[in-house]
């Protein structure tokens, strides 16, 4: 070879220049043509495969308190548990019910908790039984009241409701399981305190690793890696870490730097600050925004054409363009497009019409009036009635925005409008329970089942209900109770269809929009595919599709 290589050399010596500069193009064609050829049979002849192994780096804004699934109530809370603990449908080989009351369940044989100990039907009724007792103060809790749990043998479990409720299996679905052998010797009102609320003990894919914090207490890690008594399918990733920071503006930095693989919002303006290559997921959630309108504090929202006229004088499109870039759609009733039983024939959307809103109150008795600066009034009895309206949004920088828009278009058609700015903290805990407001811009979560009882039968009007309209229809009241009870999947629908039209024409409440989850990562991340999920914390439903490292294999 030594001896071949020299020749060439002394013949390309004896080449003249220009023979010289021929060759040498030609070596470069060749060389180049031939990495090309051996790109292309690789491409042809092989596939990058996902391969075990990497981490994944999710960030948050804020703290979690206590990673116990019958207790979380935050996103932050609820991401962290779902990799932590299985639901009772996913640990169930199988579900069967007497179609009317009676559901039985069989756990999969052999299924583990991350410290070894088996999984039992005892597991199964120590968590309904602690959700149930109010000591706990679990957020399931009225999910569960009058549900009966019993054992019948060790992987066998029978539940009981009192009345039939064809969404009885969805609770099921979501239903977390905690183990009794860690937690059956904790009073319920110490569940929270309980170091195993950080330290978890669960049955899911990943198992509690480890947590670092700061010596003022806050936890600035927190990490997972891959269960070894794990019973399905092992996710590719083997650690996911969780990063706390205190600001937006923090977790930003740190996807910069490359702290973070990931994270998600619901703000889309936070795209514009990412100076890193990313990739953005717009996922579509079962919630909505809308504007709650309580007629009994209000006399012109008493009046069917004056709700008419303000839902034609709303630019839907103006605050989706403006607020959310475009990452979000319209909402023209109480469940989103892609919901389960939602009716397209019946959700048509609102378009912006100020002069048809103009029409309307001209046409009702609504006259601008110069003593009160052009505001339009009517005379109700003896009194003039002024068309003002206060509009109470919890303090968020989206929401704020929204209700400025909401209110120079209101404004626009003759009406004055008021914004009253609370924390969320406050909306939360004084003005919804109180139902203490006029119009409320407020965000409602559908949730897996179209069951509309909670938030639109006129028995919920009142807290702890979330009829936030106070929305009073027996026509409605019978058709809610209907869909619960009826196990027709054809009559459900029909009735779902007449409920939503008829709370679409009565207007007590002004739907507006349904914003997009962004979930970013780093382009590296690969094998998220979600377009539609239940919460934020659903985006890690498929956590086991996702991958970082690959190799290549032969087609």
């Amino acid at each position: 070879m030594p001896i071949l290589f020299s020749r060439l050399i002394h013949i390309v010596q004896s080449f003249s220049k220009v023979e010289r500069l021929l060759f040498y193009g030609a070596l470069v064609i060749f060389i180049v043509s031939g990495a090309i050829l051996a790109i292309e049979a690789t491409d042809e002849y092989t596939y990058k495969k996902p391969l075990p192994g990497g981490r994944y780096s999710e960030g948050f804004v804020g703290q979690l308190t206590a990673i116990n699934p019958i207790l979380t109530n935050n996103d932050i809370d609820r991401t962290i548990s779902k990799l932590l603990f299985e639901t009772l449908d996913a640990l169930s080989e199988s579900i069967k019910d007497d179609g009317k009351r009676v559901w039985t369940v069989r756990l999969k044989d052999n299924v583990l908790w991350h410290d070894g100990e088996m999984i039992t039907s005892d597991d199964v009724v120590f968590t309904i039984q602690t959700i149930q007792n109010p000591n706990a103060f679990s957020p399931l809790f009225t999910t569960w009241q009058g549900v009966v749990a019993e054992r019948v043998s060790e992987k066998e479990v029978r539940l009981t409701i009192r009345t039939p409720y064809v969404f009885f299996n969805d609770n099921l679905k979501d239903l977390p399981i905690i183990p009794k052998h860690i937690f059956d010797h904790i009073p319920p009102t110490n569940l929270r305190l309980s170091e195993y609320s950080i330290e978890a003990i669960g049955s899911g894919p990943y198992k509690f690793d480890s947590y670092q914090k700061r010596k003022d207490g806050f936890i600035t890690k927190y990490t997972l890696a891959l269960n070894d008594h794990y019973y399905g399918n092992a996710p590719l990733i083997h650690f996911v870490d969780f990063k706390f920071y205190s600001s937006l503006e923090d977790l930003v930095a740190g996807f910069n730097a490359g702290e973070i693989s990931g994270f998600g919002t619901f703000d889309p303006r936070i795209t514009k600050e990412i100076s890193r290559s990313h990739v953005v997921y717009s996922l579509l959630l079962p919630q909505y925004y809308a504007l709650f309108l309580n007629q009994n504090s209000s006399l012109p929202l008493k009046e069917k054409n004056v709700r008419l006229a303000l839902d034609y004088a709303i630019d839907r499109k103006r605050i989706i363009d403006e607020v959310f870039l475009g990452h979000a759609i319209t909402v023209s009733g109480p469940l989103v497009p892609g919901s389960s039983g939602y009716s397209p024939s019946v959700n048509v959307p609102k378009e912006y019409d100020p002069t048809k809103a103009h029409t309307i109150l001209e046409s009702s008795g609504w006259k601008p009036n110069s003593d009160h600066k052009g505001i339009r009034t009517r005379r109700l009895g003896d009194a003039i009635v002024l068309l003002e309206f206060t509009i109470t949004t919890p303090d968020t920088p989206l929401l704020v925005k929204t209700a400025q828009i909401i209110r120079e278009n209101l404004e626009a058609v003759g009406s004055k409008v008021t914004l009253d700015i609370v924390s969320i903290d406050s909306i939360n805990k004084d003005i919804i329970p109180s139902r203490n407001y006029q119009i409320t811009l407020f965000g409602n979560i559908t949730g897996r089942q179209p069951d509309f009882f909670s938030f639109w039968h006129s028995s919920q009007r009142f807290y702890p209900g979330l009829n936030l309209a106070l929305y009073q229809n027996k026509s409605a009241d019978n058709l809610i109770e209907s869909i619960r009870q009826n196990s027709d999947p054809e009559k459900r629908q029909s009735d779902l269809t007449t409920l939503q039209s008829a709370i679409i024409q009565d207007y007590p409440v002004l739907f507006l929009y349904a914003p997009h989850y962004l979930h970013i990562t780093e382009p590296r991340i690969k094998g998220f595919d979600a377009k539609w999920v239940l919460t934020p914390a659903h985006k890690f439903d498929t956590i086991k599709s996702w991958y970082i490292n690959t190799t290549r294999a032969l087609r």
